[in-house]
């Protein structure tokens, strides 16, 4: 539940023959941390997190969440373990701590924010709700284990497309640097944004699992706000991405197989 809750941008963009294309400001990003202090800083996300989720229930001993703690920390240190050997590029975007850049595009930063705001709520309502003041019925512990179980199919899938496209970024821009090239393979011959997808998916698995109706209420709100960006995201990559209105008349779902 972390890169600002699964905001990376699907941007349709390739390796070519395997290899990855890095740039020079993430070369130089990767090259000035050691991977004592990549693991270091991963470690403090993952007790922040933790501590986000833990604090507001007010007690240590909440078995749910310590089961989404476990199943995000085990996808964070696998993944980080992956991309340290072959993507160091796509690490040094993971590892950055807020989704804005200079060269984004001003609606996207609009959305981001009110992605950002409404996301911590995401981390901080389930324990007040569930646990330190019950302010609504915990859901049946048959959804909440169901959740659970979503969730190792979705970050196999979350795991594959990062590992099929390097360029994923948190914002939405036009990166000519590193130049974008469609890619049609993978998850991407199945919908044109699978991370938003797959995203859409997790957020509303996460409050589910926690069994938190409030939180549930902020993860409709999360699903809207993505599909919304999800809408101007296509539209710019129409615009400006060369080959990407080819790649629409060949897989024509931008979340949803057959619906949209």
């Amino acid at each position: 539940m972390h890169e600002q809750l699964f905001a990376f941008v699907d941007y349709q963009q390739s390796r070519s023959g395997g290899r990855v294309f890095l740039g020079g400001a993430n070369i130089s990003a990767m090259n000035n941390q050691a991977p004592f202090i990549i693991w270091l800083r991963l470690c403090i996300r993952m007790t922040l997190f933790a501590v986000a989720l833990l604090w507001p229930a007010g007690t240590w001993y909440w078995r749910e969440a310590w089961v989404v703690i476990g199943l995000w920390s085990s996808f964070e240190v696998a993944m980080t373990h992956y991309l340290l050997r072959h993507d160091p590029a796509l690490l040094a975007e993971r590892l950055k701590l807020v989704p804005l850049a200079k060269e984004q595009k001003a609606w996207d930063k609009v959305v981001m924010l009110l992605f950002f705001v409404a996301g911590i709520g995401l981390y901080i309502v389930p324990g007040f709700d569930v646990v330190r003041y019950q302010w609504s019925e915990p859901l049946p512990v048959w959804m909440r284990i169901i959740a659970m179980f979503i969730h190792l199919p979705c970050l196999v899938f979350l795991g594959w497309v990062m590992r099929e496209n390097t360029y994923l970024s948190q914002v939405v821009k036009i990166d000519r640097e590193r130049g974008h090239q469609v890619v049609t393979s993978g998850p991407y011959a199945l919908v044109r944004h699978p991370m938003y997808a797959v995203a859409i998916v997790l957020l509303l698995a996460v409050p589910v699992a926690l069994g938190s109706k409030f939180a549930l209420i902020l993860s409709i709100f999360l699903t809207a706000l993505l599909i919304v960006r999800t809408h101007f995201e296509d539209r710019t990559l129409h615009a400006e991405l060369n080959g990407y209105r080819d790649y629409t008349k060949q897989t024509r779902y931008r979340l949803i197989p057959g619906i949209w």
